[in-house]
This record gives C-alpha cells, sequence and structure tokens, in this order.
C-alpha cells in the first residue's frame, strides 16, 4: 500500500467516526483523493520543483511579491518557503492526512 493510499484509509476511518454523513461514504472518499492529490501535484503545477523555483512560473511570482513585502528575503515557514519544500521533499504524512481530511469534509458539506 502506498503512503497516499495508507493517508486516506486511515483519514477516512478517523473522519467517519467523528462525523457521520447521510451523504455516504463515497464523498468522503473523492474528497480525500481530491485533497492528497492536491497536495502531491499543486506544488510542481505552481513551479515549485527539486531543482528550486522555475523560472516564469506562478510559483516564482510568489517568491518575488514575497521578497518584495518583507524587505528582500522570503520569510522562513511562510507559503513559498513551504511550498517549495514540498517541491524538493514531498509532503508528510501529517499533510496528506490533513488535506484527505478537508477535502472529504468539503465535499460532504458542500454536497448536502
Amino acid at each position: 500500500m502506498s503512503k497516499v493510499s495508507a493517508i486516506i484509509c486511515i483519514t477516512l476511518i478517523a473522519s467517519m467516526a467523528i462525523q457521520p454523513s447521510e451523504a455516504g461514504v463515497g464523498h468522503w472518499i473523492a474528497g480525500a483523493a481530491v485533497g492528497v492529490t492536491a497536495v502531491a501535484f499543486a506544488p510542481a503545477a505552481l513551479g515549485f520543483g527539486a531543482l528550486g523555483i522555475a523560472s516564469g512560473s506562478i510559483g516564482a511570482g510568489m517568491m518575488s511579491a514575497s521578497a518584495i513585502a518583507s524587505g528582500g528575503g522570503v520569510a522562513a515557514g511562510g507559503i513559498v518557503a513551504t511550498m517549495q519544500s514540498i517541491g524538493v521533499a514531498g509532503a508528510s504524512y501529517g499533510a496528506y492526512a490533513a488535506a484527505a481530511a478537508a477535502g472529504g469534509a468539503a465535499v460532504d458539506y458542500f454536497t448536502k
């Protein structure tokens, strides 16, 4: 079982036990899949990668705006630094679990 599959399974079990839904498990599964997919692919789609931020990408624009706003540097722990960290090393189990739970809850909420 892959890291992402394990996170989806654990998150679904935990979130369904906490807040059962009349809409059914299918909405939670779909939302969890969307959340995990977003965490896995959004950084690369925005230009954050293992070799740095791609020139001319949305990530480069974010980095430029962040540097200008903070007087010349990019703040550690900010969104740009976090996205670059995910682009280089991948997300943690906690990030995948949070994304799965948020995705499942969002789809369940908006489909009622």
